[in-house]
């Protein structure tokens, strides 16, 4: 008896190929949507339409020397923010880059005293981007740093 021997064809080649790479697509798809996705703000896009007005804040603020107006002590636990001018109102935000639950806001109410002294030993170690929004009645201003808390 003749034995016959079973030859690969072109046909079951592609279709194993099709059969693969369908798979592997599939397999990329189900792993994009899994992957969690942080946006730096839900409401991007408004965001961006008024980005003109944070322009002109930030312009405000160049009027003074932004650098020293916003310092972090270390060894103080301390994000110390002089600001140059009377504050009718005002607030600061600690933001997370990394994790968007740790973001937290701070008011500041009208005071003639504009030396803000804001603990920062209980905040967890990493980057953060500390920006101040303040009014002095007539101008808005803003002013944004970074830092790095060990």
């Amino acid at each position: 008896m003749a034995t016959q021997t079973k030859t690969w064809n072109w046909g079951n080649a592609i279709v194993l190929t099709f059969i693969l790479f369908a798979g592997f697509i599939g397999t990329m798809v189900y792993r994009m949507t899994a992957q969690k996705v942080d946006l730096v703000a839900e409401d991007y896009y408004q965001r961006e339409e008024a980005y003109q007005q944070q322009i002109e804040k930030i312009k405000n603020t160049s009027r003074f020397n932004p650098k020293n107006i916003m310092t972090y002590s270390a060894t103080e636990h301390t994000v110390r923010i002089a600001l140059p001018t009377y504050i009718k109102k005002g607030e600061v935000t600690f933001f997370r880059p990394s994790d968007k639950n740790l973001d937290f806001t701070i008011p500041v109410a009208a005071q003639s005293n504009s030396l803000l002294k804001i603990p920062t030993d209980k905040l967890p170690k990493g980057l953060w981007r500390v920006q101040a929004t303040w009014t002095d009645g007539r101008d808005e201003y803003y002013l944004e740093d970074e830092i790095m808390i060990n």
